[in-house]
């Protein structure tokens, strides 16, 4: 039975790439898809309400500089229809330094000579776009600490923006210039009003993206007397429409035990289509994981949903360390520890079941991105990657 072109443009857009890839070469009739524009931007377009299906992993940002690597490794099930081409995923290892993904698009970083470069590119298409180098960026050494963000709103399915938060202040900024990259477009812009993100460091490296607003935790260390606003931890948002700062408190729990040995972070709740869609804040405190989720963002109401014991969910390693965490596609716990890389549910149906996925070969405190694979463009100016 014979396929109408249209019904098989509508199935096929649906699929991951690098499932269409391989249909590519067995379903003549169909090849020529994945090489028209209306069929990427389609095919990006049905993904971005679908989960991610894979994550990298890497050392922390300034370990990465001197040691390379960069894994993709799949959720358990999605091994066969979603990844990265070995030798894209080598090239990444051996010369960048992977800062976020959105929607099939990922934002690096790589240094030659002591001048770091920023680029875009869609690893399954083996494409690339650079981007112009802020002059911020291009001091020796600075790339320490690359407070950028990448995002791919459906709404611009032919488009992405490069967010950077820039520190003019050498110790303790009190605000951050906010410049922003489009794609289409292929200049940096200014927004007129800063971001001030009160008196603590910020953790740059979890953005969190919710009703056009950018979301960033603060540290938890002490070095604020009690009568301090900034006192206890708090997240700061920056609306990149008006260019406001607003504080969101944490929950009270989260906070009273905030200045010993912890970590915090805070990661989209629920998925994209969801009405309920929120943030959710995971804190690590002696081994003890406990997740709250934003119930009403205007009075800053925080429901707790999970405490529990890391030594409680089964895993079979002894004397268990976890040293990284992060919450994928708004229902998904991603852990790992010295020796391995987890999973835990927190979805309703299947809530704190475990899995393990793969071993840690990225030391302590390593980074964790999201990922899916899609046809999405990197731009008019988009190169082929030379891999």
């Amino acid at each position: 039975m014979e396929v109408p072109q249209d019904i098989a443009f509508e199935i096929f857009s649906r699929l991951p790439a690098k499932s269409i890839c391989k249909l590519k070469s067995t379903c003549e009739p169909f090849s020529k898809f994945p090489e028209e524009n209306t069929f990427k931007t389609k095919q990006a377009h049905n993904l971005f309400g679908r989960d991610d299906t894979c994550f990298f992993i890497q050392p922390e940002q300034i370990k990465q500089r001197y040691e390379k690597r960069v894994e993709l490794h799949s959720l358990p099930r999605e091994q066969q229809s979603s990844g990265v081409p070995k030798n894209v995923l080598t090239f990444l290892s051996n010369s960048a330094c992977v800062l976020a993904s959105s929607n099939g698009l990922v934002l690096c970083h790589t240094i030659n000579n002591d001048q770091l470069y920023l680029f875009v590119c869609n690893p399954i298409t083996k494409s690339w776009s650079f981007i112009p180098t802020p002059e911020s960026l291009q001091i020796k050494d600075n790339s320490a600490n690359i407070n950028l963000m990448l995002d791919c709103s459906p709404s611009s399915s032919d488009d992405y923006s490069v967010i950077l938060f820039e520190n003019t202040m050498e110790w303790s900024p009190t605000s951050y210039t906010c410049n922003v990259y489009h794609g289409k477009e292929g200049v940096w812009k200014t927004m007129e009003s800063c971001f001030f993100p009160g008196g603590r460091n910020m953790k740059f490296d979890m953005p969190v993206f919710h009703n056009g607003v950018v979301h960033v935790i603060s540290d938890s260390n002490v070095y604020f007397v009690r009568s301090s606003p900034f006192y206890k931890p708090y997240i700061m948002s920056y609306n990149l429409e008006d260019g406001t700062s607003t504080m969101l408190e944490l929950p009270i729990e989260a906070t009273e035990d905030c200045h010993v040995i912890s970590d915090m972070g805070i990661f989209n709740w629920d998925k994209v289509t969801s009405s309920n869609r929120s943030i959710c804040l995971v804190k690590l405190s002696e081994s003890v994981f406990t997740i709250w989720v934003l119930k009403d963002y205007e009075s800053a109401s925080w429901q707790k949903i999970l405490k529990v014991r890391v030594k409680d969910l089964g895993l079979k390693e002894k004397d268990v360390d976890v040293t990284g965490f992060m919450v994928m596609n708004g229902d998904l716990l991603v852990f790992s520890t010295e020796q391995k890389i987890y999973s835990c549910r927190l979805d309703n149906e299947r809530f704190m079941m475990v899995e393990e996925i793969c071993k840690n070969n990225c030391g302590l405190h390593p980074r964790f991105i999201s990922y899916s694979d899609t046809l999405r463009s990197c731009g008019i100016n988009a190169e082929t990657m030379p891999c």
